[in-house]
């Protein structure tokens, strides 16, 4: 009996930091894997009249990991470049809609708010029932003092995903807001 609370300490003990090894790895392993993506997206395109033809889809790739690392501004040159010969390419839709919805993302990450609202209704407009899009449009009007369009936007929202978590989070926040300001 008197043993049994140090090992139950040691137990515990030992089972929280394998824990948090278990985490620190993982997130390891997710950096690790990024800038090696980051490090292969470059090489393909940056190396001065050698540069290789990059497609839309490794643009987008790599803005996305740009995104992901929190390299704003490149991200946007990025996502720009792969805009344009996604434009250029005539590709689907979809994929001009994941592309103007990152770009959005991007600039208002830079705080850039009016300029992400056009890419977020380009991408809509690409694709009109993208709710991330439109979650990330309703945000952005919140940002510029629309809290009437961004309400009517988190509902659309809802309207198509009645379980869209953010939605519904950031609708009830802006409405106890507009109930305290009223």
């Amino acid at each position: 009996m008197e043993n049994l609370l140090p090992q139950a300490y040691l137990i515990g003990l030992v089972v929280l930091l394998g824990g948090a090894a278990v985490v620190v790895a993982r997130q390891i392993w997710k950096v690790r894997q990024d800038e090696v993506t980051l490090a292969r997206l470059e090489r393909q395109g940056g190396q001065g009249d050698q540069t290789e033809a990059r497609d839309a889809a490794s643009l987008y790739e790599l803005g996305s990991v740009q995104l992901r690392k929190r390299l704003f501004g490149q991200a946007v040159e990025s996502l720009s470049e792969a805009r344009q010969l996604a434009t250029a390419e005539e590709a689907p839709a979809e994929a001009l809609a994941l592309i103007e919805n990152a770009l959005g993302f991007a600039l208002a990450a830079q705080k850039n708010y009016k300029t992400a609202l056009k890419h977020y209704r380009a991408a809509l407009k690409a694709k009109p029932d993208y709710p991330v899009a439109l979650n990330n449009l309703a945000y952005a009007l919140e940002k510029e003092q629309d809290p009437e369009q961004a309400r009517a936007t988190y509902q659309k929202v809802l309207e198509l995903d009645s379980g869209n978590r953010t939605a519904l989070k950031r609708l009830n926040r802006l409405e106890r807001t507009q109930g305290k300001a009223a």
